[in-house]
């Protein structure tokens, strides 16, 4: 449904039908006792709920609005205005420029981090170490059921936040009260979605039907629709998805695109702000006949799969480069011997891979591969964060990020360029790394075998997953949500169930297991080495978010959310969100007041799997609650 008063801006209107069942009705508003407002409902296409009406004037508007009126129910009336924007707050909407998203104001949240650099780090202040304590809940915001993984957005106090069930949601940012919605009309009732995109007057939305909208950000219409376009039409167990923000830069949609055991693999695409149309699209599987094609072990390009691109992309706005991840392949098999075939290989590029790619054309300038032939998961899909930062005495402008096993990876951001790594401590996998190259040895227990059985951490879950890490360009550090679980895996066999391998696992505690599964652990990115940890009961299942406040906040599996010194890891605030949180964090402020928002009762698939084991690991001490509450934005203040 959609619902928006500026389309009727006469005194007098109608609107004419064109081939769709549609219901309007006039409605007499106090607040503007000028103008009769038109609030309209529909489902015109199967792709989306808009319009396809004409506006004209009508002398006859007096008979024509009892009979319409006539068709409507109450309870659609009550819905209806209950849906009307705010004309003030509305009216107020600034245009987010190319020069707003290079510098955000501290006030706003204009992309799915924050900012291109990807830091999750915000510069208001007013809620800080010495005052936390006293935060306490503002407002709330009932959500739809089902799983998600979430980022508001904010600007000058319009809130856009993409719920379950396909629906956009504009909100006051201070009270909660709904501005206008917008809900995609598909059968794809996946509503995972990690955020939306803001640029000029336009709200990017995707949608995991492989449907990507531009809405007028102040009223919600529709202004273009694309249907992307896949090779395959995906049965049994695969699909593919949008499950990532979509990201401006250069004036370009880049919008990377998930692809789970489909043939060819994941995709990113360029796509025109102003139209919708595609422009260019990189297949993150490696085509036999190009780059990199001769790493998939002589498989043809219907064998091949993996490399979605799943979580958004970072941008370097001086070098004119987009930083994508992506994942590695389920069907692990075929790659798991070398064929000892000279000029081939079983790297399978580009799964495991930074990409830095030209927003304009699509162009790949440089990549580099974390971990080739993955044969567990290990996924070095995740954010690529930028920074300043001194590498053996360099002032280096570098790309850092890591994979399931907490272990970064530090790069040259204009060239690609190995620089160093540094390992958080959760992993055994990698026995050495290439100080020149990064390569990295692996452990001989890493690679599945049939007769053997060993102990590998982390568990495939991973001693980090989506939820990103924040890092505070002014003092260099970093904040990572750690899990602490390893694995135990058995012969292969017909019992695996997600690598084509066949291998089984069973996650298990950490041998040095203290009876705490979670970690925030704050990084030294300047000198590579571990600071202060804060270990606790359950794994955190929120991204971090830190402050000039010098505060570091985090959801966790006990169903709260939890504030740190940044400078110390002493815990100075805890609220019980009584639901499992599952979103990205972020922070705002409207009119002087610095806001916190994040959700609950959303949880992905991954926080649901990791309940489970957790619950059980914990159950002699009583396991973990049951979540009490409805799903919900929640936000806290000051008083």
């Amino acid at each position: 449904m959609f619902f928006n008063p500026a389309l009727c801006p006469h005194s007098q209107c109608e609107w004419e039908l064109l081939n769709y069942q549609v219901v309007i009705i006039q409605i007499y508003r106090p607040e503007y006792p000028s103008v009769l407002t038109c609030a309209v409902v529909n489902s015109i296409k199967p792709q989306a709920t808009t319009m396809s009406l004409r506006n004209h004037q009508s002398h006859e508007s007096g008979e024509f609005f009892p009979r319409l009126a006539a068709l409507l129910s109450l309870s659609l009336l009550i819905s209806n205005l209950a849906a009307q924007p705010s004309g003030s707050i509305i009216a107020d909407y600034p245009t987010v420029t190319n020069e707003h998203l290079l510098s955000p104001g501290a006030e706003d949240w204009l992309m799915w981090r924050g900012s291109y650099d990807l830091s999750g780090h915000s510069a208001l202040d007013q809620i800080n170490r010495e005052n936390v304590s006293e935060l306490e809940l503002a407002w709330s915001l009932p959500l739809s059921q089902g799983g998600n993984m979430t980022t508001p957005l904010v600007n000058n106090g319009i809130m856009y936040i993409a719920d379950t069930k396909n629906i956009l949601r504009a909100i006051d940012a201070q009270d909660g009260s709904q501005l206008w919605q917008y809900q995609h009309d598909s059968e794809v009732q996946d509503g995972r979605r990690i955020g939306i995109a803001l640029h000029q007057d336009k709200l990017i939305v995707p949608h995991n039907d492989l449907d990507l909208v531009a809405l007028d950000a102040r009223s919600g219409e529709l202004l273009w629709e694309l249907a992307i376009e896949v090779p395959y039409d995906p049965k049994g167990p695969g699909y593919y998805s949008l499950r990532g923000a979509p990201m401006v830069a250069n004036d370009m949609i880049l919008q990377g695109v998930g692809a789970t055991m489909v043939a060819e693999g994941g995709l990113i695409l360029g796509i025109d702000l102003e139209t919708g149309q595609e422009h260019w699209r990189f297949h993150t599987v490696a085509r036999p006949d190009g780059p990199g094609g001769n790493s998939w072990n002589n498989l043809p390009l219907k064998d091949r799969s993996g490399g979605s691109v799943w979580m958004p992309g970072s941008y370097d706005p001086e070098l004119d480069l987009a930083y994508f991840g992506t994942a590695p392949t389920y069907d692990t098999a075929p790659l798991l011997e070398d064929l000892g075939i000279d000029g081939v290989s079983n790297d399978a590029l580009f799964t495991n891979t930074t990409l830095a790619l030209r927003p304009r054309t699509g162009e790949m300038v440089w990549y580099f591969q974390h971990l080739p032939n993955d044969q567990w998961d290990l996924d070095w899909a995740y954010e690529r964060q930028l920074a300043d930062l001194e590498i053996n005495g360099e002032n280096r402008r570098v790309v850092f990020t890591a994979g399931k096993m907490a272990f970064y990876d530090v790069l040259d951001a204009a060239t690609g360029q190995y620089l160093d790594s540094v390992d958080a401590g959760v992993q055994n996998m990698i026995d050495a790394v290439d100080p020149l190259t990064g390569d990295k040895t692996m452990h001989p227990d890493t690679i599945p075998n049939a007769e053997r059985s060993a102990t590998l951490c982390p568990f495939m879950l991973g001693g980090r997953n989506w939820q990103s890490g924040s890092f505070n360009s002014n003092t260099n550090m970093l904040y990572l949500p750690v899990s602490e679980l390893c694995m135990n895996y058995g012969p292969m066999g017909n019992n695996g169930f997600l690598l084509s391998t066949g291998v089984a696992t069973e996650a298990i505690p950490r041998p040095d297991s203290d009876g705490r599964f979670g970690r925030l652990q704050a990084i030294d990115m300047n000198n590579l080495k571990m600071g202060w940890a804060a270990k606790e009961r359950t794994p955190p299942t929120t991204a971090t978010l830190s402050t000039d406040g010098g505060l570091v906040f985090a959801g966790f599996l006990d169903e709260s959310l939890k504030a740190f010194d940044a400078e110390t890891g002493e815990k100075l605030w805890q609220a019980d969100l009584q639901h499992l949180p599952s979103s990205f964090p972020i922070t705002y402020a409207v009119d002087g007041k610095q806001y916190l928002a994040i959700i609950r009762g959303q949880p992905s698939r991954f926080i649901g799997t990791l309940y489970g084991l957790i619950n059980g690991f914990l159950a002699d001490s009583g396991g973990l609650k049951t979540p009490s509450a409805e799903p919900a934005l929640v936000i806290y203040a000051l008083p």
